[in-house]
C-alpha cells in the first residue's frame, strides 16, 4: 500500500510519503515514491505516485526520459506553466493505459494509478495538482491546501485539523509526520523509510530532501510524544455529564 500527501502553503510545498510496498506479508519491498525533476533556477518540479508499482515506474520513467533540452513537443523541461506539467503527466498515465490496460484486464488487474505533482516554474507562484488514473487532473486552492494518495484516510484528521496556508514549511512538515505516524499506526502495509521534501516558494532549490528511516531520532520523538500527548488530551477530557452513575 501507499501513503503520499503533497501540501501547498504560501511559504512553498511539502511532500512526504512512505516508501513500502508488498504483494503479501512475505512480499515487501521499498520502492522510493517521490521523484525530483529540477532546473535549478528556472524550475523545480516533484511528482509522487501510488498504485501498481510497474506502472508508476513506467509514468516516472516516460518523464525522465524526455527531461533534457532536445526533446521535442512539452515536456516536464520546457512546460511554460505548471499546468502544462500536469498535462504532460497525464499525458505520460495515459500512454501508460494504451499500452498496458488490455493486457492487465486478460489477466482480471485493474489499471491503478495516480499522481500528485507540484513545483514551481519561474514566472508563476508554486501549484499543485492531483492526477487520476485516466489522466484528467484538479488544482489544490485555497480550500483545500493539501492532496493525498494511497492509504489517506488515517492521516486525514490531523491534517484538516491543522494545516492552513499560513503555516512554515517546518510546522507543515510536522504536521504530514504526524499524518504519516497515524496511517503507520493504524495500516501495517504503510512503513519506513519515508521521503520528506520541503520546498520554498520562490527558490528554485529543494530546501530539505531527507530519507527518514527507523533510526531517525527527531522522527521517533514525533511519533513518541504524539501518542504520549494525545492520550494526555484524552484524560483531561470530561466524562460525559448525562452518563448514568447508577
Amino acid at each position: 500500500m501507499t501513503y503520499c500527501v503533497g501540501i501547498k502553503l504560501d511559504a512553498g510545498i511539502v511532500f512526504l510519503s512512505d516508501s513500502r510496498t508488498n504483494a503479501g506479508v512475505d512480499q515487501v519491498r521499498t520502492f522510493r515514491k517521490t521523484h525530483r525533476f529540477e532546473r535549478p533556477g528556472e524550475r523545480i518540479l516533484v511528482v509522487q505516485t501510488a498504485g501498481n508499482l510497474a506502472l508508476s515506474q513506467a509514468v516516472v520513467s516516460a518523464l525522465r526520459s524526455t527531461f533534457q533540452p532536445e526533446s521535442h513537443g512539452i515536456t516536464l523541461w520546457n512546460a511554460k506553466t505548471m499546468f502544462d506539467a500536469a498535462t504532460v503527466a497525464g499525458e505520460a498515465v495515459r500512454s501508460v493505459y494504451r499500452h498496458d490496460s488490455a493486457a492487465m484486464q486478460s489477466f482480471g488487474l485493474e489499471f491503478n494509478l495516480s499522481l500528485i505533482v507540484g513545483g514551481q516554474i519561474r514566472g508563476e507562484p508554486p501549484r499543485l495538482f492531483n492526477v487520476y488514473n485516466v489522466g484528467n487532473f484538479i488544482e489544490s486552492t485555497a480550500e483545500t491546501p493539501y492532496f493525498q494518495l494511497g492509504e489517506a484516510k488515517y492521516g486525514k484528521p490531523i491534517l484538516d485539523r491543522v494545516i492552513t496556508a499560513n503555516l512554515s514549511l517546518q510546522e507543515a512538515a510536522k504536521c504530514a509526520l504526524v499524518s504519516m505516524d497515524s496511517t503507520m499506526k493504524s495500516n501495517l502495509s504503510v512503513g519506513l523509510p519515508l521521503d520528506l521534501v520541503c520546498y520554498g516558494a520562490d527558490s528554485f532549490v529543494i530546501d530539505q530532501h531527507k530519507l527518514i528511516d527507523d533510526q531517525d531520532a527527531y522522527f521517533s520523538s514525533i511519533r513518541r510524544s504524539w501518542g504520549q500527548q494525545l492520550r494526555k488530551v484524552f484524560d483531561e477530557l470530561p466524562n460525559p455529564q448525562w452518563w448514568s452513575t447508577r
